[in-house]
């Protein structure tokens, strides 16, 4: 078994204490990996603020060429991630390919965006005392940015992090998730060779309770979450006057009109419930279907979810492997009960096998049950009618979450009212809510959070304008 260290100001250390790391399908150790403790926190911050003076100063030119190479260590360790992050996560292996592709494209244009930090000219001489002046604004680094990053996208959700980081100039702290740790210290070997001033490059495993205190720390400028709302919300509530952005998962939704087609919807909710075992945040948890043509959709979706392919993620045919800890498949199983207990029918799945859980559809469910108003973060979807696009948008809206919403329809009047409507952090058309590109901005509102990820974005997150007066 393999003993990880972890890296502070660009080199190797070892904890006084370690944790193990197993394949989530097989169960064979892969790792033992070091913990950080106090200590090593308090020398990354110091690390981290040194590291700061240097790369605040570079140019476009250095953050881009820094972020370029990086795109050329993980494309040539492009297999050896995507096994990793299926071995650590168990996700299966078209989808942890697809992550480390959406890594590349991540940083890809992160390399374009470091040189592209626009400013702008405010003309000032609206009253007479100003006449002759004008205002030079642009954007300054922030400092140092802790990020810290959850297990089910071990690679790009740490890549929508540090890139905006790198881009912007400023250094960081990773706090991977102590699931999936081991992909977030084979990006750190990218990072080592990639020219990247080295005492920016720190990449702690630790405990939650040590991530708290980071967040606390004054010397820090910004906390980049992303997580449970439980947990984010709490490290606000610490984090003092520093920048704060918090992604924190949703109950994504998706309307299907009368107008839509039901064959390419079918596809695509089947997509976005149950790929990776529904363990993205956001993922398609409630389908709100148009009376019209609910018993046609149901029947489709039905037999599609039959076809869904579960088991061991190595297998290329798999789309929902096991879960991330046994805890959640009990979670999962006791949420789906009592909703059944309560008059929810379970149209297929409901099952429950060691750390699997079986593509499961509900009709009948009411608002007030966890799998409606919780975020189920499994391979769970409710399904109900609605006899007007109001109706539907209410239901969606019925909800402490905003991230992202979907909807099937052509109707441009119908697409107007859903986008001015829905109270969420974005719409998408004719597809499912767990479409994201990763230039776009992504983030919601209520309690999804504040603040947006999606490079260009986030660097406007991680920097600060400064008015200069002439």
């Amino acid at each position: 078994m393999r003993e990880q260290k972890f890296i502070i100001g660009g080199e190797w250390r070892t904890g006084n204490s370690t944790i193990t790391i197993a394949d989530l399908f097989s169960g064979a150790e892969i790792a033992s990996v070091h913990q950080a403790g106090q200590r090593d926190i308090n020398d990354a911050v110091i690390s981290a603020e040194y590291a700061f003076a240097i790369t605040s100063a570079y140019s476009g030119y250095d953050r881009s060429k820094i972020l370029q190479s990086i795109v050329d260590g993980i494309r040539e360790r492009k297999e050896d991630f995507a096994r990793l992050i299926t071995s650590e996560v168990g996700k299966p292996i078209t989808y942890s390919r697809a992550e480390v592709d959406r890594a590349i494209s991540t940083f890809t244009i992160a390399a374009e965006e470091s040189t592209r930090m626009y400013g702008e000219v405010l003309p000032l001489d609206i009253t007479p005392a100003a006449k002759g002046r004008k205002g030079i604004i642009n954007r300054f680094p922030c400092g140092i940015v802790v990020c810290i990053t959850p297990f089910n996208f071990p690679l790009n959700l740490v890549a929508h992090k540090i890139a905006p980081a790198i881009a912007a100039g400023n250094s960081f702290i990773l706090k991977p998730a102590p699931q999936a740790p081991m992909t977030a210290l084979l990006f750190g070997e990218v990072l080592l060779s990639s020219g990247l001033e080295k005492r920016s490059i720190n990449i702690l495993p630790t405990t939650n309770e040590l991530a708290e205190q980071l967040a606390m720390d004054e010397r820090i400028a910004m906390l980049s979450f992303t997580g449970s709302a439980r947990v984010g919300w709490k490290l606000k509530s610490v984090a003092g006057k520093k920048k704060t952005a918090l992604e924190l998962g949703g109950n994504a939704s998706v309307i299907v009109h009368k107008d839509a087609d039901i064959p390419f919807a079918v596809a695509r909710c089947i997509a976005g419930a149950f790929g990776y075992a529904g363990q993205v945040c956001i993922k398609v948890q409630r389908i709100f279907v148009h009376y019209s043509i609910i018993a046609q959709f149901e029947q489709a979706f039905v037999a599609e979810t039959l076809n869904v392919c579960v088991g061991n993620p190595a297998d290329e045919r798999t789309v929902v492997g096991p879960m991330i800890s046994e805890r959640e498949v009990l979670r999962v199983e006791s949420w789906v009960n009592e909703a059944v207990q309560h008059g929810a029918t379970v149209l297929t799945g409901g099952v429950r096998s060691d750390r699997f859980y079986q593509p499961t559809i509900l009709k009948n469910v009411d608002p007030s049950m966890k799998v409606c108003m919780e975020e189920v973060f499994g391979p769970v979807v409710t399904l109900e009618s609605y006899t007007d696009l109001d109706e539907a948008v209410n239901k969606v809206n019925n909800s402490r979450y905003g991230l992202q919403a979907g909807i099937f329809t052509n109707d441009h009047a119908a697409i107007q009212y859903a986008y001015h409507h829905l109270q969420v952090g974005g719409v998408i058309v004719n597809d499912y809510p767990t479409f994201r590109v990763d230039n776009m901005p992504y983030g919601g509102i209520k309690d999804s959070g504040f603040g947006r990820e999606g490079v260009r974005y986030a660097m406007q997150e991680m920097s600060d304008p400064k008015l200069l007066v002439q």
